[in-house]
């Protein structure tokens, strides 16, 4: 008998054991309806000991639950692949498990929620994670018409919606607001699909600092509805190269200073090997003033 599988003990062995009813058992369990402090405490002994647990499919049934959650993922490839979706994945996950809940993943790619339409006309889970929203949100909009609880990672211009997100319009006010202020008034941003909330939250605090400086967007520096790496990596390149093109003053005083800086070096070693004569300190110090002037002028040259 030592050798034989351990039985999965059931609501009706419990009641059998105790000599109380079924009913008397699932409240114990459950903690509701009407019963007897000693009776309750006497069955959660005998379960622990007994190491019994309930079926989670009669479990569900019984409570109109089906203790799973729809997380929904964003489809583009690179952006699934971002450490920021991974992490609120496993915090999910951990969080999911300790409330004995399970995930149950669907991709949604350009607002296309055929994949969740489905799960919840199938009656699959008992709620919903939005990991992407959207200007326009169809998942937002199936969500409150049918009536499933859920929340968003990701700000929303729904009203009575639950949302977890970073104030992106107001980091981005911020630190467009340093650069101007460093002087730099021609600043490219590049962002991802003008449909989702985030990059639309982006823009504006990044109008709102220029405006806020007095200063004007060049509009050919405004680069979205960038999808993939690859494109924005060319982006990225092309900024640069316009840059360098439009201006050619700083290579001709980089190359000015790389020249004083090679006579101050020859000088300097005259000076260690003894070769100093009356004109050596007039030439020292007028290339000392002539090396901080063109630092100087790079600086302002790259403020510009």
């Amino acid at each position: 008998m030592g050798n034989e599988e351990k039985k999965n003990i059931t609501i009706a062995d419990v009641a059998e054991a105790l000599g109380v009813s079924k009913t008397t058992v699932s409240r114990a369990i459950s903690g509701k309806g009407r019963i007897g402090q000693e009776t309750r405490d006497r069955v959660l002994k005998y379960i622990e000991e007994h190491d019994y647990k309930p079926n989670v499919i009669a479990k569900g049934l019984a409570q109109s639950k089906t203790y799973n959650l729809c997380v929904v993922m964003p489809g583009e490839y690179d952006v699934v692949d971002l450490t920021f979706f991974q992490e609120c994945l496993f915090g999910i996950q951990e969080i999911a498990g300790i409330m004995e809940y399970d995930i149950l993943l669907s991709i949604c790619k350009n607002n296309d929620i055929s994949s969740l339409e489905r799960i919840i006309s199938n009656r699959k889970v008992d709620g919903v994670i939005l990991m992407r929203t959207f200007v326009e949100d169809r998942q937002i909009e199936y969500l409150q018409e049918k009536k499933v609880p859920f929340v968003t990672i990701g700000s929303s211009n729904y009203t009575g919606v639950i949302q977890i997100d970073h104030n992106h319009k107001s980091a981005c006010k911020e630190l467009t607001s340093i650069i101007l202020m460093k002087g730099m008034k021609r600043i490219a941003l590049i962002g991802g699909d003008e449909n989702h909330v985030v990059t639309q939250s982006r823009l504006r605090g990044f109008r709102e600092a220029y405006e806020k400086m007095g200063e004007v967007i060049d509009p050919t520096m405004l680069f979205l509805n960038l999808d993939n790496h690859v494109v924005i990596d060319k982006i990225v390149q092309l900024v640069m190269d316009v840059q360098n093109q439009e201006n050619t003053t700083i290579p001709l005083l980089e190359k000015q200073l790389r020249e004083v800086n090679k006579k101050l070096d020859n000088l300097m070693k005259a000076i260690e090997d003894g070769l100093y004569t009356r004109t050596t300190k007039e030439r020292l110090e007028a290339l000392e003033i002539q090396k901080d002037e063109l630092t100087a002028k790079i600086a302002d040259e790259k403020l510009k």
